[in-house]
């Protein structure tokens, strides 16, 4: 039975400060807790599900690693943030992640300058898991990585990628060396698609309305854009931060793909 207190520790964790104060977030939906069952990086505290569900899983998933309590539907659309809430819902503990320099020298990150949607750092988490790039830095005062709407719009792919948040100045400072590239995403860049790009780096993103910060444009040593089809034609100023991710991270892997073929 889910007792007062922790049903309101649990409603709690909507909220940043919570999270913050007790290291915890809140994860919903059958696939993705699923998901978390089977791995060991994000650790589970409780697991609320339906009876009717608990029934349907494999008991070697359900360990005594942590509190499971059975809810009822009513309890469970309470609790949830989701319009249609799902079968379960669980309180997770964030995992202990650490920077490989080595790594970090040698493949792609990347880096999110001041985003704001939850939806769009979701989605980009999911995109990055898509084509490969498991590092994603974000800026402080980024959205906050366990917000719910975050974490639904990552279906899943937030449990395989490492997201650091940092002063990006810093981080810059720290791996701006001769070989390394640093691409920045800007409207006066040089076409992706004529850029020569290495399967290393980092590659920034701005904030949806003001883009990549001033303070950081001195770090960038490869501008790189997408360009508008056709070129002489209006069109829309700028695309969504999460839509010109996926197109850059695709170009990016297709250059992979064709050095391959050849």
């Amino acid at each position: 039975m889910l007792s007062k207190i922790k049903t309101k520790f649990i409603a709690s964790l909507r909220y940043k400060k919570y999270r913050d104060l007790h290291n915890a977030y809140i994860i919903e939906g059958e696939k993705i807790i699923l998901e978390l069952l089977q791995q060991d990086t994000h650790k589970i505290n409780i697991l609320l599900t339906t009876d009717a569900w608990a029934k349907t899983l494999d008991k070697n998933l359900i360990t005594k690693a942590y509190e499971h309590i059975l809810i009822s539907n009513i309890e469970l659309k309470k609790l949830s943030s989701l319009k249609s809430p799902s079968k379960g819902i669980a309180v997770v503990n964030p995992p202990n992640i650490t920077q490989d320099r080595t790594d970090i020298l040698n493949s792609l990150s990347l880096v999110l300058d001041t985003i704001q949607d939850p939806g769009n750092l979701g989605t980009i988490i999911r995109i990055a898991n898509w084509f490969g790039i498991d590092r994603i830095f974000c800026s402080d005062n980024s959205v906050d990585l366990y917000n719910p709407k975050v974490i639904q719009a990552s279906m899943g792919a937030i449990l395989r990628t490492r997201v650091f948040y940092t002063d990006l100045r810093t981080l810059f400072s720290e791996y701006q060396q001769p070989g390394f590239p640093i691409y920045g995403t800007l409207l006066n860049g040089t076409s992706i698609y004529k850029s020569e790009i290495l399967q290393k780096g980092f590659i920034i993103f701005g904030n949806e309305s003001k883009g990549i910060s001033a303070e950081l444009l001195p770090f960038i040593n490869n501008k790189i854009s997408i360009p508008n089809y056709p070129a002489d034609r209006k069109s829309t100023e700028s695309l969504n931060v999460s839509i010109a991710a996926a197109i850059v991270c695709a170009e990016f892997r297709r250059r992979t793909y064709s050095a391959y073929s050849k």
